[in-house]
């Protein structure tokens, strides 16, 4: 039984205020993995087939809303060009047009491209350039099985973006968190 797992992703390339920006991005991180690790047996009740994703949102959202200072559900305003009028679970500001989004995923996360969805929603922002990606190590069928890794499979498709600037697009730093027993 895996408890709660996490994976730092940085773009190649940084400014020294990028730089500062990763670690204090990262501190964040560390406090997630804390609370996800605290609430890990909570989260295991709710997390099973079937489930609503507000429930395991609920648990997240006790962190990053009431002790962190996330806000919940904001629009973000259009970029130029783009009519998204996305909505993240969570968004956090560390400075003037600088942020965190963070996103709570469930069943959807790759059967649905969620997480794809989400690194692109980060990229258009204007206000983000940090995303935490809060997923299932694994989705239950009736049984009580695995019947996905979610986990492994967005850290294995989101990390494609970092390390080559070839690849990389305009997030600065990706924070995957895996909640939930994985066996």
């Amino acid at each position: 039984m895996a408890g709660v797992r996490h994976q730092r992703f940085v773009r190649s390339n940084l400014t020294p205020g990028e730089s500062a920006e990763v670690e204090q991005v990262s501190a964040l991180a560390e406090r997630l993995v804390h609370h996800l690790d605290h609430h890990a047996a909570e989260i295991d009740l709710v997390h099973v087939h079937s489930a609503q994703s507000s429930a395991v949102q609920s648990i997240v959202a006790s962190l990053l809303r009431e002790r962190l200072g996330f806000r919940e559900e904001v629009v973000l305003a259009p970029q130029e060009g783009f009519t998204t009028r996305a909505r993240p679970d969570f968004v956090y500001a560390l400075g003037d047009g600088r942020g965190v989004i963070a996103e709570v995923e469930r069943g959807g996360t790759t059967t649905n491209n969620h997480d794809l969805k989400d690194l692109w929603k980060t990229h258009i922002a204007r206000n983000a350039h940090h995303l935490f990606l809060v997923v299932p190590n694994a989705n239950w069928n009736e049984a009580g099985t695995a019947r996905e890794r979610p986990y492994a499979r967005v850290v294995s498709r989101l990390g494609s973006f970092f390390g080559d600037a070839r690849r990389e697009v305009d997030v600065v730093s990706l924070h995957v968190f895996g909640y939930c027993r994985t066996v």
